[in-house]
């Protein structure tokens, strides 16, 4: 069945990133059913609610997380237990799968991951029923079982961590990769799918573009394509001098970034794990690595700026590539100027000074 699984989803376009995920939060179901002694048809409703106190009960693997202070006990012991948003992606995954099943047939029960809601039932008491009750048919409400999440705001790095950071890169091209997502809010798998032809230096701008030709398996997130603008003479500069002057010019790729030296690896398009790791090795030299500064970091505190510089939300959302406006509203719970605006004449303190917007402390 896993194969199965597998060759749907490389069929439907996801990226192997993608596809390892799935397979991920499909290991939780399957470490259930073993535990349960079930096959995975058997799964029900009322099943569904074990599955949740399995999830919340699972120690978390990811790495950093003992760092964070739990009251939860596994086994006695205490330690992390897996975040909520993480629960709800298994639980999305479960549901997915057996959606999955529903549709090829494999599977002829209800989605277990879902829960019912009778809208008609909702709206009276049982001891009275509205006159001509039935006559229009209201249909139940299906929701996916799933807990309450925190809605966090997202932590733009500050100014002096940037400026740490890139005083500790160690190449043009990790300075040109950091400078593309920070003043581009570009996305890793974005940064890491460019080519050549997508730079337009005399016009000032990169187009993000899906391709499916990546050799690591980099794939772009959004499946729309888009021209982002850049009026940072620091960005296109340091983009200008990895092109001219490090870029391995000896070969036929049309990837933009490579893996340089002369190392057997040498040519080949830089991957995830490399981005990550470069990443992580000039924060740990800057003094500013913790778990939370990752590279969408870059495109957080982009985004942030924008917000804050009074960029608009929709022009927001066409430069970050969401193709929902919720994606982009998690931004404007960072500083609202209107709400700062209102507040300031609440208090009879006139319209909010011009000032630098400032970033979380780290």
């Amino acid at each position: 069945m896993g194969k199965q699984v597998s060759v749907y989803l490389d069929a439907s376009g996801c990226s192997p990133n993608t596809a390892r995920a799935y397979a991920q939060d499909l290991s939780h179901l399957r470490s259930f059913l073993v535990e349960q002694g079930l096959e995975w048809p058997s799964l029900t409703p009322a099943l569904a609610v074990d599955l949740l106190l399995h999830l919340r009960s699972k120690r978390s693997q990811r790495r950093g997380a003992a760092q964070y202070p739990s009251l939860a006990t596994i086994n006695g012991e205490r330690g992390a237990r897996l975040s909520t948003a993480t629960i709800n992606r298994v639980l999305a995954a479960v549901s997915s799968f057996y959606e999955w099943g529903r549709i090829t047939e494999r599977f002829d029960g209800p989605n277990p991951i879902t829960r019912v809601h009778d809208r008609a039932a909702a709206r009276v008491s049982e001891r009275h029923r509205p006159f001509l009750t039935g006559v229009v048919p209201l249909r139940p409400i299906r929701s996916p079982v799933r807990l309450r999440q925190v809605h966090r705001v997202p932590r733009p790095m500050s100014n002096e961590d940037i400026d740490a950071l890139i005083a500790q890169l160690r190449c043009r091209r990790d300075l040109a990769i950091i400078r593309l997502m920070l003043d581009g809010g570009l996305r890793p798998g974005e940064v890491l799918g460019l080519h050549l032809t997508d730079l337009a230096y005399g016009r000032r701008r990169v187009t993000i573009r899906v391709r499916f030709d990546h050799p690591r398996g980099v794939r772009s997130k959004s499946k729309t394509e888009r021209v982002v603008d850049l009026h940072e003479a620091a960005t296109l500069e340091a983009v200008s001098a990895y092109v001219m002057r490090e870029r391995p010019q000896d070969t036929d790729t049309l990837h933009l970034f490579l893996v340089g030296g002369r190392g057997p690896r040498r040519h080949e398009a830089l991957s995830y794990s490399a981005l990550v790791k470069l990443f992580a090795r000039a924060c740990t030299r800057a003094g500013i690595r913790t778990p939370w500064i990752t590279p969408h970091a870059l495109r957080h505190t982009h985004a942030t700026r924008m917000w804050e510089g009074g960029m608009r939300e929709l022009t927001l959302q066409r430069r970050l590539g969401h193709a929902s406006p919720e994606a982009t509203r998690v931004y404007t719970r960072v500083s609202d100027p209107i709400v700062v605006a209102e507040y300031r004449r609440a208090l009879g303190l006139g319209d909010a000074p011009a000032t630098e917007p400032e970033t979380p402390a780290s």
